[in-house]
């Protein structure tokens, strides 16, 4: 703080300004300006000059002196005032505190080194709180910008979310209406392909299995867009049944395997389970299967691929499908369950696809209440696990033990024929 100081004294009584003078005289503060006028020329004196501090006598009616500190306060004159006192009222210190008082100094002890003390701290007191107003101006203008920002993300996360919703319904209509006529060029395509319409040269057979088999390719395109549209859009619900997925996964791999084996690629399955029993969406798993195996598949020239089924705690099993393909690089593995998106996005690229695949699996892992993980090293090969409750949670215990299996001790014996489930369950209910 600079020691050289502008002070003004608001004092009426001749002989207390003597005083007050002699008092500053022999301060230890170096006064660049000491200047003592009456109350009725305060006003007049601080607009035209700026002061670092006012000594403000009370010693005109406690009214008079809260009027002039609320007119200097109203003035938007800020300099700290000390008020001296006769007395030490606390009512009245509390008021001129709260009208716009500093600090306070009862006349009677009024000294050079008392002044001096006063001073000083009266001056830093006013620099804290000027300090902590502008601060909290600062605090209020940033609240002020942040709850602006965030009302404007809130706009723009609603606009986005309406695009969203118009563009997943635009995927879905235009998805439908594409399947009805692509449904159609492959049926009139195996039409064509049967003996019954006459016999095909070389050449036009092979330009019918052409356009059939691009028609199934479209039509599978189709279908995975239309799928996560309605995901997206939250219409696709599970419908879980009794099944064993030992058998699942045994029609899955016979129907993938002339994929592999076109590729000159082996898929082996590993199933460790105590209980193949599971109740669950079969047809879900079955996507889940399906899509995860012909990736593999699609991206594996050569080696093999092994799908393993084994148990893990809490009443889940784990669902391991490893290949040994390309592998994917570190840094794309963060973005690999992002829907559209592919590792080559180029018009030229080699492998082809939607890029909904493993959205569309993980999607549906979540729905069943699961996981998904990938473990992958660039050039040789990658390794998804799916994580899955053998029970998903739209059945309650009471409803399983009301079909009369003990779930999920109980298993097939022996090569005994598995019960009908669901003629069981059905059974019960009409007996009911």
């Amino acid at each position: 703080m600079d020691d050289k100081l502008k002070i003004l004294i608001i004092e009426e009584n001749k002989i207390d300004r003597t005083t007050m003078y002699r008092t500053f005289t022999n301060a230890s503060i170096t006064r660049k300006t000491l200047k003592i006028v009456e109350s009725k020329d305060a006003i007049d004196v601080l607009q035209n000059t700026s002061y670092d501090c006012i000594f403000l006598d009370n010693c005109l009616s406690t009214t008079q002196t809260l009027n002039l500190l609320r007119k200097i306060s109203s003035l938007g004159i800020l300099i700290p005032v000390v008020v001296l006192i006769e007395n030490s009222d606390r009512g009245m210190i509390e008021k001129l505190i709260e009208a716009g008082a500093t600090d306070y100094v009862n006349k009677s002890t009024l000294s050079p080194e008392i002044l001096d003390l006063v001073t000083r701290n009266t001056i830093a007191i006013y620099q804290t709180k000027a300090q902590l107003t502008l601060a909290n101006q600062k605090i209020q203008q940033n609240s002020q910008k942040i709850e602006q920002q965030k009302q404007q993300i809130y706009l723009q996360n609603l606009k986005l979310i309406e695009a969203l919703q118009l563009k997943s319904q635009f995927l879905a209509t235009i998805s439908h209406e594409l399947r009805t006529p692509m449904n159609a060029i492959i049926g009139f395509s195996q039409l064509l392909l049967r003996p019954k319409f006459g016999m095909l040269s070389h050449q036009q057979k092979q330009m019918i299995e052409r356009i059939l088999n691009n028609g199934k390719n479209l039509l599978i395109l189709l279908n995975e867009v239309l799928e996560f549209s309605k995901l997206q859009a939250g219409n696709l619900n599970l419908k879980p049944e009794i099944f064993d997925i030992s058998k699942l996964v045994k029609l899955i791999v016979e129907e993938m395997r002339s994929l592999a084996e076109a590729k000159k690629i082996s898929i082996k399955v590993n199933i460790n389970l105590q209980n193949c029993i599971l109740y669950n969406d079969s047809l879900r798993l079955q996507q889940i299967l399906e899509k995860l195996l012909s990736n593999a598949i699609k991206f594996t020239e050569t080696g093999s691929i092994e799908l393993k089924i084994a148990e893990i705690a809490d009443n889940r099993i784990e669902l391991a499908v490893e290949d040994t393909g390309i592998g994917i690089a570190v840094e794309n593995i963060q973005h690999i369950f992002e829907a559209f998106r592919q590792l080559d996005q180029g018009t030229n690229r080699k492998f082809g696809g939607t890029g909904l695949g493993l959205p569309i699996v993980s999607a549906l892992v979540n729905m069943m209440g699961g996981k998904i993980t990938i473990e992958s090293q660039l050039g040789k090969g990658s390794i998804f696990r799916v994580e899955l409750p053998r029970q998903v949670s739209s059945i309650s215990e009471r409803e399983i033990r009301e079909t009369n299996y003990d779930y999920p001790s109980n298993k097939l014996v022996n090569n005994q024929k598995e019960p009908d489930y669901k003629q069981e369950i059905h059974s019960k209910n009409k007996q009911r």
